[in-house]
């Protein structure tokens, strides 16, 4: 079967679905494609400054996000061995919140027309077709656009028929998570974190109950 689209954008995660609300907010459609079964709303949060808040301003969800999210303060920082004494900056002047990623694609799925996110659409090749380009999906469906854009990630199948290098190690780890007190937290706004001999470990209240870490 062989659809024709004039944009499809590819990976239903924050790029791909900002991308396509913005087209939507100019009155243009576009199809974007997920390779899950639905959205994968699991994940931890983001820190995010004053442009993302004006990101999120221009496609119009900034307002309802902002009134799930504190507004940080400041960040505190210490050594991990205590040797030193605990440093406190000020973000006075930016907007800074720990916007959770779950309200945040939801928030973004949920103002798009619903015929616009296609799940199960894994993408296993690409080819050119004169000025259309022909996406070969899993389940042997054949999308002929006039635009694709790629927001399938670090192994991105768009990157790699572009031609990108393949991502390498940067010789950096993280391990991120996200918890949820019921009765609350208890810890204010601020942003706290630790550092020493080649470590640091942070958390940052995005509520009342809940904070990212």
């Amino acid at each position: 079967m062989e659809i024709v689209e004039d944009i499809v954008i590819v990976g239903a995660g924050i790029a791909g679905l900002t991308t396509s609300l913005g087209l939507h907010r100019l009155g243009i459609r576009s199809l974007v494609l997920e390779s899950s079964d639905r959205l994968r709303i699991t994940g931890f949060a983001l820190s995010t400054w004053n442009n993302a808040w004006k990101a999120l301003d221009a496609i119009g969800i900034g307002e309802s996000l902002r009134h799930q999210h504190h507004l940080t303060p400041s960040i505190l920082f210490a050594s991990t061995n205590l040797d030193q004494p605990a440093s406190e900056i000020s973000y006075k002047g930016h907007e800074v919140r720990c916007l959770q990623r779950r309200l945040l694609l939801e928030t973004l799925a949920n103002e798009l027309p619903s015929d616009t996110i296609r799940f199960s659409s894994k993408v296993v090749s690409i080819e050119e077709s004169g000025f259309l380009k022909r996406v070969h999906l899993s389940d042997g469906t054949i999308l002929k656009t006039k635009v694709l854009i790629g927001c399938d990630g670090v192994n991105s199948v768009v990157a790699k028929w572009l031609g990108f290098k393949k991502p390498v190690f940067t010789g950096r780890l993280a391990i991120r998570g996200y918890t949820k007190f019921k009765d609350g937290h208890g810890l204010g706004p601020k942003f706290r974190q630790f550092v020493g001999k080649g470590l640091r470990f942070g958390f940052l209240p995005c509520n009342d109950e809940d904070f990212h870490w």
